[in-house]
């Protein structure tokens, strides 16, 4: 007779790292990963209205880097044995109380340490999607958010860097035309 694979909570907290060719090669918990620097999954999502105008969240300041900075709609990191689009979807319903069609356009590699001692090591996934209406943010994740042009996004990124998230500038500075919803 075959034992059930029993659910372990501690599955929720662990995040695939990733090796060559962009494969996972493991899973990690997120403290370990954020200390040591180790490449792992990521997805970003950007919702966009009919103006094109981009869905921004201001970090919570809960947030143990890049708090109440200004990024995409939405980000977080694919839990063990979840596909990107669902996290993609996950982080979308958690953070912005909604969820939407979304379409993967591209992913990228960055590597950053902040101040605190951490570092971000991610191949990010970017996913982009239509909403019209407001979200009901989760203030554990979401300080604020606002409607924004990519024109005034630009420039607001360019008149005040460090009131951004570094993967956002990395975006908007090199994949801005695979970004754009319309």
């Amino acid at each position: 007779m075959k034992k059930k694979k029993q659910y372990d909570k501690n599955d929720e907290n662990l995040i695939p790292l990733i090796g060559m060719e962009n494969k996972i090669i493991g899973f990690e918990k997120k403290e370990k990963i954020h200390i040591e620097g180790l490449l792992h999954s990521a997805v970003s999502v950007f919702i966009f209205n009919l103006k094109n105008d981009l869905m921004l969240q201001k970090r919570s300041s809960k947030k143990y880097h890049s708090s109440l900075l200004w990024t995409n709609t939405c980000c977080s990191h694919p839990k063990k044995n979840e596909s990107v689009l669902k996290a993609a979807h996950r982080c979308l319903i958690e953070e912005m109380g909604f969820d939407c069609f979304l379409e993967q356009r591209f992913s990228f590699t960055y590597h950053k340490c902040f101040n605190n001692g951490l570092i971000e090591n991610e191949l990010d996934h970017v996913f982009v999607g239509y909403y019209e209406k407001s979200p009901t943010i989760n203030f554990k994740e979401v300080d604020n958010w606002k409607w924004i042009s990519l024109k005034k996004l630009i420039e607001n990124i360019h008149a005040y860097p460090d009131s951004y998230t570094i993967w956002l500038k990395i975006i908007v500075q090199n994949y801005l035309n695979q970004l754009k919803y319309i």
